[in-house]
């Protein structure tokens, strides 16, 4: 049997001062400690901003090429992760491969604890070579305490076929070291429950992955100002949405921009392609496609042809 690695010196692991005496604090005084230790999750992104920076432009390089974004990560890490991605097709109406999540322990991971299976990373090498990673994609590796053997042997799959790798963690880099293109450390320091990573570390990797998915799509055109422009129209409130940011931009009544929503098979950025060239449905696809989805790009195009 071998012997377990000593963890204790991790900043993930360490005992938080201020909480010595949780057991016997009011309800209120624990409201008023967690409070104030999470403000410590905005100053870690703040603290990682030039990695963060670089993770965003890199990724939408690669996606813009053709590649995907992959998170995989175990337990909290890799459920962030598997949240994330599976957010992206109903805001920014991605195809579902574009942006993965894979988690230690697959689907039935997400709803029972399957923490056992993070040591395994020979599992982390398998899901990579089950997805067929190449040098297009891109593969964020998160983990909170820097050591999940299962992510570790992912990136080193990920990196020797040439995609993109991108390190998540929430202990210092001389704590826990690797080789990857972009090392993002989020510090948040020891948690209010010792070692209990879902509470802070948990709160800045779901920050951390809102900027990085959210800047990735907008590089990728896929927002005009601040609007969900390719919001897949879905359900009832996102069909409201659409029309809002319809209204909202041309001036239209609801009615008018729902009969324009329509013409343009419920596609807003289509939508509002249409109302400002006059173009109808195809030439505007077309024109969307020759500028690769950026509706700015593509009006200034069309403006730019007009006598």
């Amino acid at each position: 049997m071998t012997d377990l690695q000593e963890r204790g010196h991790l900043l993930t692991e360490q005992v938080n001062p201020l909480s010595l005496n949780l057991d016997q604090l009011s309800s209120l005084e624990l409201v008023e400690l967690f409070n104030s230790e999470d403000q410590k999750a905005v100053a870690a992104v703040a603290a990682a901003k030039i990695e963060l920076a670089q993770a965003i432009e890199l990724t939408a390089e690669r996606l813009h090429q053709g590649g995907r974004l992959f998170y995989i990560g175990a337990g909290t890490s890799g459920r962030l992760g598997v949240l994330d991605a599976a957010e992206c097709p109903p805001t920014f109406c991605t195809p579902p491969e574009l942006v993965q999540g894979i988690i230690a322990g697959g689907a039935g991971a997400l709803v029972r604890s399957s923490e056992d299976l993070e040591d395994r990373s020979q599992d982390g090498e398998a899901a990579i070579a089950q997805r067929q990673i190449t040098q297009l994609d891109v593969v964020v590796g998160i983990t909170a305490g820097g050591t999940t053997p299962f992510v570790h042997g992912a990136l080193s799959a990920a990196r020797q076929r040439g995609a993109v790798t991108i390190f998540i963690a929430c202990v210092p880099k001389e704590q826990v070291s690797i080789d990857v293109d972009i090392d993002i450390r989020l510090l948040t320091g020891p948690e209010v429950l010792a070692g209990s990573t879902r509470l802070k570390a948990g709160t800045v990797t779901k920050l951390t992955l809102n900027i990085l998915s959210t800047g990735v799509m907008v590089k990728l055109g896929k927002v005009y100002g601040n609007r969900m422009v390719d919001v897949a129209v879905t359900n009832q409130k996102l069909r409201d949405r659409a029309l809002r940011i319809l209204q909202d931009l041309t001036g239209l009544s609801r009615e008018t921009a729902g009969l324009l929503l329509e013409r343009s098979g419920k596609w807003v950025k289509l939508a509002l392609l249409m109302h400002w060239t006059g173009l109808e449905k195809q030439a505007g696809d077309r024109l969307l496609s020759e500028h690769q989805g950026n509706l700015r790009s593509a009006v200034a195009s069309y403006n730019n042809t007009q006598p």
